[in-house]
């Protein structure tokens, strides 16, 4: 069977370098946060083209955190894509927040941008924009809006990691970015493990302090800013040392552990080149695949796509799936569901039809094959496939 994503293949290629970073840490006996998160944490700023970064629990986190920092809550609206991974709207709403959803345009499966405007009412406080599958969203169009109507914007780069769009890496455009280092991830670690990134210290040092509890000198900095006092150093407010155990806000524990950084610090060296091979992966499929009954994904020309996932889209979509199980290749599906249709939103009053783009891509939507390890003879042979379909 040839997989949809395959894990141990990489974890071979780099084994003796992994082995002993997660030794090295295990020896250390610091286990949370400690050197090795700082230093990935300064390794992927410098990656994404950012000053700050904050190691968190997962990417599901990364969003959450990044929306208290902003200040979003109950009452607030946030506007963001009906065609994602559950999380993008559960975050929303976990900060007591309702999710605003958009479209998806029809050719890229990314966020329209040119629908985002009409959705802004009073109560809108940020534009939550998904890099989906590893594309970026029309950033230039979305961060125009913001500043125009004085919104937030944080991206979601779950799918993401090292996508660009005119020259700059995901999650250096808005004011935050939210990564996820699950393990199918493009950079992915050995369990859950998720990053916050951004230019902004006051954003960066409240994301801190929310991943911590609400504690330290960052926690007495989010205390200030939800009374409205300056709490920052060289205010008159700021007291420093400040004693262990005193909280703040409310905040959460979510931290990424330092053998997960340890990890992801011998990864962090080979991701362009694995994004690469995605795209070379994906350039043959796009040139070889010709089958009329099976359309394929469009990049945008914003910038470089990573194909975290490679979907296309078939109207049996069944029936292809068991034609390509038949011949031992996994396929999968991502989303079934548009977020807009999802049982826990339907007080919201959506109804089917709302969101024809991304209701399309969740009846037909397929994942096939696509992960850097692929050999030439598997890509050839998803290829020979999808193009023997018929309906």
């Amino acid at each position: 069977m040839i997989p949809l994503m395959e894990l141990t293949r990489q974890y071979k290629s780099l084994q003796g370098q992994l082995d002993e970073a997660a030794l090295k840490v295990l020896h250390s006996g610091k286990y949370i946060l400690g050197d090795e998160v700082v230093r990935f944490e300064q390794e992927f700023a410098d990656y994404c083209g950012v000053k700050y970064a904050v190691g968190v629990g997962n990417g599901t986190d990364a969003l959450v955190l990044a929306l208290l920092a902003a200040g979003v809550g109950p009452g607030d609206e946030v506007i963001t894509c009906a065609m994602s991974f559950f999380a993008t709207a559960e975050a929303i709403a976990v900060v007591g927040a309702t999710p605003v959803f958009v479209d998806c345009t029809k050719e890229t499966y990314v966020i329209d941008a040119n629908a985002v405007e009409a959705r802004i009412t009073e109560r809108t406080k940020a534009i939550l924009p998904v890099h989906l599958y590893g594309q970026c969203a029309d950033m230039d169009q979305i961060n125009e809006i913001a500043r125009r109507r004085r919104l937030y914007v944080i991206e979601d780069c779950a799918q993401a990691a090292g996508a660009e769009y005119k020259g700059r890496r995901a999650g250096s455009m808005g004011d935050m970015g939210c990564v996820s280092f699950f393990p199918t991830k493009n950079l992915g670690c050995a369990g859950d493990g998720g990053m916050i990134v951004t230019d902004h210290e006051e954003l960066y040092r409240l994301c801190q302090a929310y991943r911590v509890h609400g504690s330290g000198e960052n926690g007495l900095l989010a205390y200030g800013k939800k009374k409205g006092i300056a709490m920052e150093p060289g205010s008159v407010n700021f007291h420093g040392n400040l004693p262990k155990y005193y909280n703040f806000v409310i905040g959460h524990n979510s931290r990424l552990d330092a053998i997960q950084a340890a990890l992801l610090r011998v990864k962090l060296p080979h991701l362009n080149g694995w994004n690469h091979r995605r795209r070379q992966i994906a350039k043959r499929y796009d040139e070889s695949i010709t089958n009329p009954l099976v359309k394929k994904p469009v990049c945008g020309g914003f910038g470089s796509h990573i194909y975290y996932v490679f979907v296309v889209a078939v109207e049996d979509r069944d029936g292809f799936r068991a034609f390509m199980k038949s011949h031992e290749i996994a396929t999968g599906v991502y989303f079934p569901v548009p977020l807009h249709l999802q049982k826990v939103f339907e007080d919201l009053g959506y109804q089917p039809g709302d969101m024809p783009n991304a209701e399309y891509l969740a009846e037909h939507g397929v994942a096939i094959p696509m992960f850097p390890e692929l050999s030439e003879e598997e890509i050839a042979k998803v290829i020979n496939c999808v193009n023997a379909w018929e309906e």
